[in-house]
């Protein structure tokens, strides 16, 4: 996969993951506990996933003996880590209003930066580090911040939220680092077991399960919702995407899922959205873009050096010739 398209990829999971707030919140609204909608959310992602899977190991059956015990384990754990961010990030809603849990969940962008700086060892530039700053700044103003204040915030709510940003950008980073020779839609369906398998120790089946959770027609909607964004699409689109990009780049692009909760917010909860928030979702999709740019620049300065150089070497070779 060609980088633009990697980020293209990219942008439509984390523009997909943006839509999870708003299922959450009505799942919520209708009277629906964390641990139900978590679970059937995991049940639905379980069964779309591997049938998709099933198809493409017999596509792909040389794939399938790369699946070592040890590559599918690896694949599990690091497949935890979005069901670790589902459940801290949809908690942290309970204890805060949804405007601080977002802020507190989008500390991923900076933690990204330390990831990629401490781990593969990629210091981050002075261009990057203007992008984060302007991106964090638009991710307060997005979030209302300012208006709301910062007195809501409880120490549980605290402690839900910062963890779910650690927890997202840890499968962020390792979703395209691990198996990455294997198919997306291979990779995926395993990775997603490993986080229902989470999900289901925190939350077990049989004690948030009964014949009324079964049989309501609004929990299969709102947390399907929440699988097809959380746990089918997102993860899919990053495990195809991530190991063509820096985990640097991959959470600055996630900063656009803010803005397309802010959108949704407008849109589908028909909510007041002040002018201070939309200053917010620009300077984010401005901070995007100056990343982007900065890449594409340093791009035409690698290949116009080589141009050069190339240019250099033909001259003397023909001034040598003559």
């Amino acid at each position: 996969m060609k980088r633009h398209h990697a980020i293209i990829t990219f942008l439509i999971g984390a523009v997909f993951f943006g839509l999870n707030p708003l299922f959450i919140n009505l799942g919520y609204a209708a009277g629906w506990t964390l641990s139900e909608i978590i679970v059937v959310q995991a049940i639905i992602a379980l069964i779309v996933l591997w049938t998709i899977g099933i198809f493409s190991l017999k596509r792909y059956p040389k794939a399938a003996k790369k699946l070592t015990i040890k590559t599918v384990l690896s694949l599990m754990v690091a497949g935890s880590f979005t069901g670790l961010t589902s459940i801290l990030y949809y908690a942290s809603m309970q204890y805060l209003p949804a405007s601080l849990a977002v802020v507190l969940l989008f500390q991923f962008i900076w933690i990204g930066v330390l990831f990629d700086w401490v781990f593969s060892r990629k210091k981050p530039s002075k261009q990057t580090m203007v992008t984060v700053i302007l991106t964090m700044v638009g991710v307060l103003f997005a979030a209302d911040v300012f208006n709301g204040g910062l007195s809501d915030i409880t120490l549980i709510g605290f402690v839900l939220g910062i963890g779910s940003a650690f927890s997202y950008t840890a499968f962020i980073f390792v979703s395209g680092r691990v198996a990455v020779d294997v198919p997306a839609t291979i990779r995926t369906p395993v990775m997603v077991t490993g986080a229902a398998l989470l999900m289901f120790i925190i939350f077990p089946p049989h004690l948030s399960l009964n014949t009324d959770v079964l049989s309501s027609g609004s929990i299969w909607l709102y947390a399907g919702g929440l699988a097809l964004c959380g746990l089918i699409l997102t993860p899919l689109m990053f495990a195809m995407s991530t190991p063509h990009i820096s985990a640097g780049l991959a959470t600055i692009l996630g900063a656009v899922e803010l803005p397309v909760s802010v959108i949704v917010a407008y849109i589908g909860l028909s909510e007041y959205i002040a002018p201070s928030r939309w200053l917010g979702v620009v300077l984010i999709l401005v901070a995007i873009a100056i990343g982007e740019i900065q890449g594409i620049w340093q791009r035409f300065i690698k290949r116009r050096r080589y141009l050069d150089w190339t240019d250099n070497r033909e001259h003397a070779a023909g001034n040598e010739y003559k």
